[in-house]
Parts: structure tokens; C-alpha cells; sequence
């Protein structure tokens, strides 16, 4: 079987780290994309860990904001490791205020980076996933774009926009060996989440019928199960990983 090659979207962040291992251990190869407000070295580090960990994972820097840059991101992976067969679009930020407080930046900066960078980063792979009648395209949206969330009308617009760009997308390339899915985690215990006050992270576990956090890779296992060559019946759906916080 040929080994296959991922590109994660935000790959050094928590999230996104337990996905590139998780793949890596499957036998893909990884390029991890970062932006890290230009910090080169700290992405360097980060590889540097890796490796010493055990995971060989190659990185490109991104402005995943910029089609551009997206598309020089791709011609930079696809020279470091061949033609991308999976696309994992996990880059996200946040800049939360209620509606009439949101600066009209805030609302822009968090939907070019969470949603428009979807379809920057589909748009410039997607014609040689085409062309080769393979791949698998993960879009990485949040409970938050199910449900809604106080003071994130720009996040939980941007993730929820995610479900319908993965539904039409899949309906075009079904046909063509591509599937498109979405997954929606709950509330992950990365260090940006357990850096909230004790006191807050107890009411949101009181909330979640499992009665704890999810970690990075029980994330990370649901995309790898979507990104197997096996899962090819599975199209166009949404994957909600939230211990119950949230059921549909």
C-alpha cells in the first residue's frame, strides 16, 4: 500500500499535534503547517521535539488568512513529500466580545482564519485530489458552531459555516475517490483550556455528562479513523466528540 501524505493546518498547536502523531503512527506522512505570528524558531523547536519523540514530521509556515499563501504552502509541501492525499484544516483562533462590543477586526480576523482558510487551503489542493480520483478532506469545526456560544458569534459563525462548506463540497466529489467531513470537538483539555480558572473549569465539567475534558487524541483518533483509505463510505457527515456536551 503507498504511503500517504497529510497536511495539518495549525499542526504544532494541541489539537493539532495529537493529530500529526496519530497519523504519523498509521504510517502517513506529515507535513505540520504553522504560523505562529512568524516565530520560526519555536515551530522549529517544536519539530525538534517531535522528532526526538519518535515522529519525523516535516513543517511549512502559512498564512492561512492569504489564498496566496496557502498556495505556496502546498507547492512547498508537495516538494518536501509528494502530492497531498489528506487534507486536515485545523487552524483556528478566537477573539471573543458579545455582538454589539465586536470590532468589526475581530469579527473579520477570526472568520478569514477559521472559514475562508478552508477554502483556501481546499481550493489550492483540491484539483490534484481530483486528478489523482483520491482524497480526504477534515475540516476541524467545534461544539460551539453547533450549539452557539455566549460571546463568540464570530467563532461559532465561522465553525458552523464549516458544516455547510463540508456538505456541498462532498456532494461535488463524491464521485471522484475524495470524501469531505467535519469533526466537532467539545471542550479539549489543552493548556489554552486549562489555563481557565478552577472555579470556571468546574461548572463546564459539571455541563459534560462524561464528567471530564476530552483530550487532544481522542481527537485526533476520530480523524485518523476518516482519514483511512477504509473509511471511504463515509461523506459529507459531521462527527461531534464532546462526551455528551451537546447531542443532535
Amino acid at each position: 500500500m503507498q504511503q500517504r501524505i497529510a497536511l495539518v493546518t495549525g499542526g504544532t498547536g494541541a489539537i493539532g499535534t495529537a493529530i500529526c502523531q496519530m497519523l504519523f503512527k498509521q504510517g502517513v506522512k506529515i507535513i505540520a503547517s504553522y504560523n505562529r505570528s512568524g516565530n520560526h524558531d519555536a515551530a522549529k523547536l517544536w519539530q525538534k521535539t517531535q522528532k526526538d519523540a519518535g515522529y519525523d514530521i516535516a513543517i511549512s509556515y502559512v498564512d492561512v488568512t492569504d489564498f496566496d499563501s496557502c498556495g505556496r504552502l502546498v507547492i512547498d509541501a508537495e516538494k518536501q513529500c509528494g502530492p497531498i492525499d489528506i487534507l486536515v484544516n485545523n487552524a483556528g483562533i478566537t477573539s471573543d466580545a458579545q455582538c454589539y462590543k465586536m470590532d468589526l477586526s475581530a469579527w473579520q480576523k477570526v472568520i478569514n482564519t477559521n472559514l475562508n482558510s478552508v477554502f483556501y487551503m481546499t481550493r489550492n489542493i483540491i484539483n490534484g485530489m481530483i486528478d489523482r480520483r483520491y482524497g480526504r478532506i477534515i475540516n476541524i469545526s467545534s461544539i460551539n458552531g453547533q450549539k452557539g456560544q455566549f460571546g463568540q458569534v464570530n467563532y461559532s459563525a465561522s465553525k458552523a459555516g464549516m458544516h455547510g462548506f463540508t456538505k456541498s463540497l462532498a456532494l461535488e466529489v463524491a464521485r471522484k475517490g475524495i470524501t469531505v467531513n467535519t469533526v466537532s470537538p467539545g471542550y479539549i483539555a489543552t493548556d489554552m483550556v486549562m489555563a481557565v480558572a478552577e472555579s470556571i473549569r468546574e461548572q463546564i465539567i459539571a455541563q459534560i455528562p462524561v464528567g471530564r475534558f476530552g483530550q487532544p487524541e481522542e481527537i485526533a483518533r476520530v480523524v485518523a479513523f476518516l482519514a483511512a483509505e477504509e473509511s471511504s463510505f463515509i461523506t459529507g457527515t459531521n462527527v461531534a466528540v464532546n462526551g455528551g456536551h451537546y447531542m443532535t
